[in-house]
């Protein structure tokens, strides 16, 4: 099978079409013939070797893919050859072939493309477990939502709307409109303006209940600050410390030293009795490896999809040949929505 290999850490063009051997359905697994496979900020981390949990060098990196049953391991009967599935891949996402849990598989519905489908595993977990689980949204809630416009910023939008909360989100002026029709209330252009300031003039100082966070740790201070009592931060990414296609290791070095005062202090932990906040921080590869599968983030969300209420928006499709172009589109930050991949 053919399948996308970071060959070596650097740039976009690190990625390689290679073939590889078909990987074969143990029990209580599918093998899934892909027609999509879903792209997250990790996979570009990835690249360019600033992903700790990724896999050793080469390798195919890729959570979750869209495609038809096309062989079942020993036990799975709630499948058929096939049937149109989505599946976490947790890694080797980036194949013509790759082999998911039954537990980590879910029914595409007929409403949706294979390219919507590679969009809701990791995006729409991300989200439920963030702002449900941890979160514990609720309607009538005021919710930040950081990069409103990207993958897990839109299905966020979509969660916290079904549950009836208000959305506040950031993104940059040219996707406001985008945003906005996808469910967010209140735009605010993190470029120009102070997220913080802005948040707290729309909300008469009170704040918000929930802020949902992939930038940090500069930005996660000023989350902290604009919670409401009994407000909770959600800590799930690290995005600034990548900046370009490279490696960049200052970066990454400011931003692990900037962590150890960024939320929660160790000298402030006394004062937190009294301002009645929470932080959380989650990492969904850690999170899928503690519970061994996704079956408590995906499972709940299986009925909105069937039902129309969340639909996975996607920003571009890109064959397996053109993965350096598709890394570097989201590395230019042009995308509204997901990026996949099709064999």
């Amino acid at each position: 099978m053919r399948a996308v290999v970071i060959t070596k850490h650097g740039p976009p063009e690190v990625l390689q079409v290679q073939d590889r051997p078909d990987p074969v359905a143990g029990p209580g697994e599918i093998r899934i013939a892909v027609k999509a496979a879903g792209i997250n900020f990790a996979d570009l981390l990835a690249s360019t070797g600033m992903y700790p949990d990724a896999p050793k060098l080469p390798s195919v990196v890729g959570y979750e893919v869209a495609g038809v049953v096309e062989s079942l391991g020993e036990g799975v009967t709630e499948y058929q050859v096939g049937d149109r599935v989505i599946g976490g891949t947790k890694f080797g996402g980036y194949a013509e072939r790759v082999v998911s849990k039954a537990a980590d598989t879910l029914p595409l519905p007929d409403s949706l493309s294979f390219e919507q489908g590679a969009a809701i595993p990791v995006n729409y977990g991300t989200a439920y477990a963030g702002l449900v689980l941890m979160g514990g949204l609720r309607a009538g809630d005021r919710v930040l939502i950081h990069a409103a416009a990207g993958g897990v910023g839109i299905s966020a939008t979509q969660v916290a709307k079904h549950l009836g909360a208000e959305v506040f989100g950031t993104a940059s002026p040219s996707k406001h409109d985008a945003i906005r029709g996808f469910g967010v209330d209140h735009a605010i252009d993190y470029r120009n303006e102070d997220f913080a300031e802005v948040v707290m003039r729309l909300t008469n100082g009170e704040g918000v209940d929930v802020a949902f966070d992939a930038i940090g740790p500069s930005s996660f201070k000023k989350d902290y600050r604009i919670l409401r009592p009994g407000g909770r931060l959600i800590c799930y990414g690290l995005s600034e410390v990548q900046v370009g296609e490279k490696r960049n290791l200052p970066g990454l070095l400011k931003g692990v030293a900037t962590m150890t005062t960024a939320t929660m202090p160790w000298w402030k932990s006394l004062m937190m009795l009294n301002e009645n906040k929470g932080v959380f921080g989650l990492n969904m590869l850690w999170w899928w490896e503690k519970e061994g599968s996704l079956s408590r983030v995906m499972e709940p969300l299986a009925a909105g999809f069937a039902s129309g209420d969340y639909v996975p928006v996607v920003a571009a499709s890109f064959p397996f040949d053109k993965a350096a172009d598709a890394h570097r589109f989201i590395h230019e930050r042009k995308n509204v929505g997901k990026v996949v991949l099709t064999p």
